[in-house]
This record gives C-alpha cells, sequence and structure tokens, in this order.
C-alpha cells in the first residue's frame, strides 16, 4: 500500500504499526514527533496505531540546542 511520509509517497505494509514504520526507517530510539493526517499520535500508542493506506504521516526529529 502507498502512504505519505513528510511529503513524499512511501510504501508500506498493510500490517504496520506506527512503531513497526519508525524501526523500519532505523528511527527507534530518537526523539521524534509523529502525527498522522495532521493528529498527534502519543508514543505510548505507537505500537498499535497501524497505518492505513493514504495515511499522511509527519514525522519530526527533535534537535536540541542552546
Amino acid at each position: 500500500m502507498q502512504i505519505e511520509l513528510n511529503g513524499r509517497p512511501h510504501p508500506a505494509d498493510a500490517t504496520y504499526t506506527l512503531a513497526d514504520l519508525v524501526a523500519k526507517l532505523g528511527l527507534a530510539g530518537k526523539s521524534l514527533a509523529i502525527s498522522i493526517n495532521r493528529e498527534v499520535i502519543k508514543r505510548g500508542d505507537w505500537p498499535q496505531r497501524r497505518i492505513e493506506a493514504a495515511d499522511r504521516i509527519e514525522i519530526v526529529h527533535a534537535i536540541g540546542g542552546g
């Protein structure tokens, strides 16, 4: 199936959860904020939140600074 990831088409397996997608992208353990269809998803919900065809997913990396 196809999703939109950070504004670009991206293939995804129909069985993926948000946690699966994060792992497949090599982002597990990083400080991230994720929204699906403009709704921010809490990190604790990632393992249960299934990805659906045509979902619009935005992943933002937190960057510290000073």
